[in-house]
């Protein structure tokens, strides 16, 4: 008989979103070899906060009785794990292929780990290292088609798209302590006003464009709303009924569809290298969330939820 727990299962939900996170390059890749990255990044953000604004005002009112420490959390998270994060995965596009910022992403566990240790005083094992040297191995064949032979731009996207991995997962571990007094629809609606708002003085600064064509616009709205709010929605409703080893896997929905519309769309052509690199990182990664699943000994003694500070 079918116990309720797995009749309530939504594995298959954690797939759907993951996949949706894997389209981004559909939109984000054309957009940013047109618009500035922080025009893109500017409008995504005014669009999700529009999506999200019924739950700003009880956000506030929430964030005004919270500790100090969650207050910087959720401006951290903001003004960084959103808004700078975003700037630049976009950027990356621009100098890099569609596939590799995507998969360099799926580092954000591993790096989430680290974060923990430094900003959370948590001990680091030994072990760790067992998981993070192939998954750095695995990364600089996944960004670098000829791995004995490093061009600018390659290494250029490769840092972006790892400042983007490292900002969300700062996000990760500093979502985790504002969890306990904010829900995940008061992070959600501070996480894009703020981004919003950080944007906003960083455009004023700098004197940026935000004019956009017409032919821009259904980009902006399907980035904003499919890999952005869609895929957001959808991965917390399921998380809560989905086994965390089961959810893991299911997140490898998002790099495999990122590689397909990579290989589909954009005809990009990964070397033998390439390829290997993307399992690499992969294995590392599924490795690491079953070892901190199953063992005694983690490599590090916190639990790292999903994501909060991904914007898709």
């Amino acid at each position: 008989m079918t116990t309720p727990y797995r009749a309530a299962d939504r594995t298959w939900l954690v797939a759907v979103a993951a996949s949706l996170w894997g389209l981004s390059a559909l939109w984000r890749g054309p957009l940013a070899q047109e618009l500035p990255a922080l025009t893109i990044v500017f409008w995504e953000h005014l669009l999700l906060s529009v999506a999200v604004s019924p739950w700003l005002v009880p956000a506030v009112r929430r964030l005004r009785t919270a500790r100090p420490r969650t207050v910087a959390s959720v401006v951290v998270i903001g003004a960084g794990s959103s808004a700078l994060a975003t700037v630049l995965f976009t950027a990356a596009f621009r100098l890099g292929d569609p596939i590799t910022p995507q998969v360099l992403q799926k580092l954000q566990p591993l790096l989430a780990v680290a974060l923990a240790a430094v900003l959370l005083g948590e001990r680091l094992r030994p072990v760790y290292a067992a998981f993070l040297l192939p998954a750095l191995v695995g990364a600089w064949l996944l960004a670098f088609p000829q791995p004995t032979h490093v061009t600018v731009a390659s290494a250029q996207a490769a840092l972006l798209a790892l400042g983007a991995a490292a900002l969300w997962a700062a996000g990760t571990v500093l979502g985790r302590g504002a969890s306990a007094e904010l829900g995940f629809r008061d992070l959600a609606a501070l996480r894009f006003s703020i981004g919003l708002l950080t944007l906003g003085v960083v455009v004023a600064l700098t004197g940026t464009s935000l004019e956009i064509t017409a032919a821009a616009v259904p980009s902006l709205l399907l980035l904003a709303l499919v890999p952005g709010l869609a895929a957001m929605v959808l991965y917390y409703l399921a998380l809560g009924r989905t086994p965390a080893s089961r959810a893991t896997l299911a997140e490898l929905a998002f790099p495999l569809t990122a590689a397909l519309v990579g290989v589909v769309a954009f005809h990009t052509r990964p070397s033998a290298t390439q390829w290997l690199g993307i399992a690499v990182v992969l294995a590392s990664v599924v490795a690491l969330a079953l070892h901190e699943q199953r063992s005694t000994t983690p490599a590090v003694r916190v639990r790292i939820p999903s994501p909060t500070g991904r914007a898709g």
